[in-house]
């Protein structure tokens, strides 16, 4: 794999966010001959000259597509309309650009979203198909996955090297505590610890706290991704998770007991749960290019609620 990394110029979009910011730390140890991480103000994926023009100037062989416009059950309600054109969009122009450039490989990183609210459990890939998505967060599902679908038609018609892959929810340490538009465990960090310091005598969730959910470190993650991108080639889009699943109430306690908050927690069940369950069958990554979890989850959450206890200032 050395002589893999070592030929490779990667473009890493995303880079500067909070998977893409791992994915760029893991990179770094493969030694390819130059990471590319743009911000937005240097490259517009909305506007496809933009691409182009930097494809031509940069001449990356391998494109790991990781920038995406995200957010928690409350951000999706309130901008599906954003979240379905602006992930779309990026996506689509980004891969025709890199098959006219001559991109060797293009990882596209999708989202669990993307799988039938009712999904037999485990999600299996196979089932991808058989259902509409959660409804609160179909529109940002269904543009990552219409990314999966040109990938497989230009695999077919052009012989382009595209692969998918299926993130779970993550978490760990720089994530997004901002409780306007980040996922469960940030959100819920945030809210103990501050309910915590002000001596709050209850917690307010949403939803009734039944729902399922599975959860990968974010490092592990980056490790899956970086992986597939060396050894995957297949049309076959892969699962990328630990294959355990907690509740969302069970979640709460967690959190609420390694935060120290001794206050109660509300349900506001007047607000959406989500997905009922969310559970991957992992066994293809691991199959296809040896990939398993390593963190544990508590030790995982541990990191976490540290880093924002260091960082909540900041």
């Amino acid at each position: 794999m050395s002589d893999f990394w070592t030929s490779r110029t990667v473009l890493l979009t995303g880079g500067n966010g909070f998977l893409g910011g791992f994915i760029r730390d893991r990179l770094v140890r493969e030694h390819p001959a130059a990471i590319l991480t743009p911000r937005a103000s240097e490259l517009d994926l909305r506007d496809a000259h933009a691409i182009r023009a930097y494809l031509a100037a940069k001449r990356p062989n391998l494109i790991i597509h990781a920038a995406a416009v995200v957010g928690g059950i409350g951000a999706n309600r309130m901008h599906p309309g954003r979240f379905f054109y602006e992930n779309a969009i990026m996506g689509i122009q980004l891969i025709e650009e890199a098959r006219l450039a001559g991109v060797e490989k293009f990882v596209q990183l999708g989202t669990i979203c993307a799988y039938p609210k009712f999904a037999p459990v485990p999600f299996r890939e196979d089932d991808l198909w058989n259902g509409y998505p959660e409804e609160t967060n179909a529109p940002y599902g269904v543009a990552k996955k219409a990314l999966l679908v040109q990938l497989q038609g230009y695999r077919e018609e052009y012989g382009f090297n595209g692969i998918f892959l299926l993130p779970v929810n993550l978490y760990g340490p720089r994530d997004n505590f901002d409780l306007q538009t980040s996922h469960v465990i940030p959100a819920m960090i945030r809210k103990f610890a501050g309910a915590k310091e002000r001596g709050d005598r209850e917690v307010v969730l949403w939803g009734d706290g039944s729902p399922t959910r599975e959860f990968l470190y974010v490092e592990d993650a980056a490790e899956g991704i970086v992986l597939a991108a060396g050894h995957y080639d297949k049309s076959d889009p892969v699962n990328l998770g630990r294959g355990e699943e907690i509740s969302i109430r069970d979640l709460a306690d967690l959190i609420r007991t390694r935060t120290g908050f001794e206050g109660e927690i509300v349900w506001d069940t007047s607000k959406p749960n989500g997905q009922p369950r969310r559970l991957l069958d992992i066994s293809r990554a691991e199959r296809e290019f040896g990939f398993r979890a390593q963190t544990p989850f508590a030790e995982g959450l541990e990191k976490t609620i540290s880093w924002y206890a260091e960082n909540r200032t900041a």
